[in-house]
């Protein structure tokens, strides 16, 4: 069996057809951000609703500058840096509604604390009568 040029040409064409298919799948965009963006705005209303302004105002206005970015890029079509601004945008908001949990359960613990201190104080004044 002998193979001739003709079936060379062939199987060098589908080789190459082959290459050409799997550069253009490797070069394929993400889809849009849109999801990340939904996950940043769900975080920043997060901590927007633990108060992170009182307690993290630091991050949430990162956030909310991050996520601001996030929209405009994607406005712009830019969506890689639309999805980068979003997942930081969402990290930032993650962080600041947990500092501003842990700042309202270190107030609520302080005050259980002194509660304590206070129920104390009376036992100890009515052991002494």
């Amino acid at each position: 069996m002998t193979i001739s040029f003709a079936h060379i040409q062939r199987i060098r064409a589908a080789l190459a057809a082959t290459v050409i298919g799997c550069a253009l799948a490797a070069c394929a965009s993400l889809p849009p951000p849109t999801g990340e963006l939904q996950g940043a705005q769900q975080a920043v209303s997060r901590a927007d609703q633990a108060d992170a302004d009182q307690h993290a105002p630091d991050l949430i206005a990162a956030a909310r500058s991050e996520l601001s970015r996030a929209q405009d890029a994607m406005a712009r079509g830019d969506e890689d840096m639309a999805r980068r601004f979003a997942l930081s945008a969402a990290a930032d908001a993650d962080l600041a509604h947990a500092r501003s949990r842990e700042a309202a359960q270190n107030n609520e613990l302080a005050q259980r604390r002194a509660e304590i201190a206070e129920l104390r104080n009376r036992l100890q004044m009515g052991d002494g009568q």
